[in-house]
């Protein structure tokens, strides 16, 4: 800061006070002496804590940084990177705990004590304040941006699967139905990804700041509440960029109090940082650098995958001309027919086959529920849980195909039920019928024929019927 010129009209003050301004004519250097050392202290906490809550100090994030997946998995390493926080019980969002934010104020309230003690007189918090605003701005607006466009390109909450729709409301968690029914309407869904970005692209202009804040704070408020009552995981993370937006928005509050409720006249802020040479052109270039990384590449990466399918359901093929529900006919185990009975824990009730490699089956054996409630972009099939997390109804298994042998060979994607396994062959007499033979999960002898259901669902026939004009199921 030692290098940033300024200058400030006399008449500016800190948000917070409400002195009547001194009217004076032209500019002059910032007064250092119009900080009272109340405010002085106060600032100071408030520098390094949200310094230590916005910039990254960890070493693991700049690793990330430098390896990049430049490839289809840019949007990917962007969209962890843009969920920084400092962390000191676990990685990742599903870690956060408010006892973080503890720990940093802890920090920031030693840091205060010593900056105190060997504070100088002439320091220019005014300064120190611009450059505070500026690394809450860009901080939020890569927090904001990041989730919009995953937002706009409905990835987020993709539509639901066939599982999905073959479960019943009550075996679904409050977190899953809440993705759900944000799924089952995608230009929704890209509308609110639209105000992000909106809100998230205004704060990278000094003077519509307040107007994206404006936009973003109701908008983080919803998310925020969203998390606590449908019991999402990212209620913390959440609330933080809501702190980062009220620090920002408190530099303009009480002026817009003054004018918009109290209708007395209120004193622009008229500080202005002096950028020469050198700091002019690191400037232009950094902005510039962060509006095509985040906005370009990363927006245009995003809608690249969005083309290939939603991040959230595995890529893999599954067995060709199979999607569907079906009705499980006749099931023996053990060579022993077990007929239809509701409550049997045993015989399976239906089974749908994703057109992914995904077999879910209905039956009325518990499952232990898969309780992941945080947004998560992964790259192996095997890590995409979203299918099966927060639902009851049904065991979800990848599956492997032996086209040669028509075995398929069936693991429980659901991390509660790791190592079971299935090892069934197929046949196929019809284009409606499967039959698997073979042994289940506990080594025992199963048959199972499979006839599938001509069910319409109502999403499918919804968004045929806005083509053509009309609804009939």
């Amino acid at each position: 800061m030692s290098k940033l010129n300024s200058t400030v009209a006399p008449d500016w003050h800190p948000a917070w006070e409400t002195r009547t301004p001194i009217q004076r004519s032209g500019a002059e250097p910032s007064i250092p002496g119009r900080w009272t050392p109340a405010e002085r202290s106060l600032f100071r906490f408030a520098f390094l804590y949200f310094v230590l809550q916005a910039v990254p100090l960890d070493w693991h994030f700049y690793r990330d940084l430098l390896a990049l997946n430049w490839g289809n998995g840019f949007y990917r390493d962007v969209f962890n990177l843009s969920r920084y926080a400092p962390r000191f019980f676990g990685p990742g969002v599903a870690a956060d705990t408010f006892a973080d934010w503890a720990i940093v104020a802890q920090i920031a309230l030693v840091g205060t004590l010593i900056w105190s003690w060997r504070a100088k007189k002439q320091a220019n918090y005014d300064g120190l304040y611009y450059a505070l605003r500026v690394v809450l701005r860009y901080r939020l607006a890569f927090g904001v941006l990041a989730y919009g466009f995953i937002k706009l390109f409905p990835l987020q909450a993709p539509l639901p699967s066939i599982s999905n729709l073959n479960t019943a409301y009550g075996d679904f968690s409050a977190w899953k139905l809440f993705s759900l029914s944000l799924g089952v309407v995608p230009s929704y869904e890209s509308f609110l990804g639209l105000v992000e970005i909106v809100g998230g692209l205004l704060l990278l202009n000094r003077r519509t700041t307040t107007i994206g804040l404006l936009i973003i704070i109701p908008f983080l408020g919803n998310v925020f509440v969203s998390n606590l009552a449908y019991e999402g995981g990212e209620h913390i993370y959440s609330f933080l960029l809501i702190t980062f937006a009220l620090a920002l928005f408190a530099f303009d509050a009480v002026r817009l109090f003054r004018l918009v409720s109290l209708e007395i006249a209120a004193a622009p802020a008229r500080y202005r940082p002096v950028f020469t040479g050198w700091q002019r052109t690191a400037r232009l270039v950094a902005k510039s650098m962060f509006i095509v990384f985040l906005v370009g590449v990363y927006g245009y990466k995003t809608y690249a995958a969005y083309t290939h399918g939603p991040y959230q359901f595995p890529q893999s093929a599954g067995l060709p001309d199979a999607a569907g529900l079906y009705t499980v006919t006749e099931f023996k185990l053990r060579g022993q027919a077990i007929p239809y009975a509701r409550q049997d824990s045993v015989r399976w009730q239906d089974v749908v086959f994703e057109t992914w490699n995904t077999i879910s089956v209905k039956s009325n054996r518990p499952v232990k529920l898969d309780g992941w409630n945080t947004e998560e972009i992964r790259t192996a099939d095997v890590d995409r849980t979203y299918e099966q997390a927060g639902s009851q109804g049904r065991h979800y298994y990848q599956y492997q195909i032996d086209s040669t042998r028509h075995v398929l060979t069936l693991t429980n994607r659901n991390p509660n039920h790791a190592g079971e396994t299935l090892h069934l062959r197929y046949d196929r007499p019809t284009g409606q019928r499967i039959t698997l033979s073979g042994l289940n999960e506990d080594r025992d002898s199963v048959y199972v024929v499979l006839d599938k259901q001509a069910k319409k669902y109502l999403i499918d026939e919804a968004a045929k019927a806005g083509r053509r004009g009309g609804l009939t199921l």
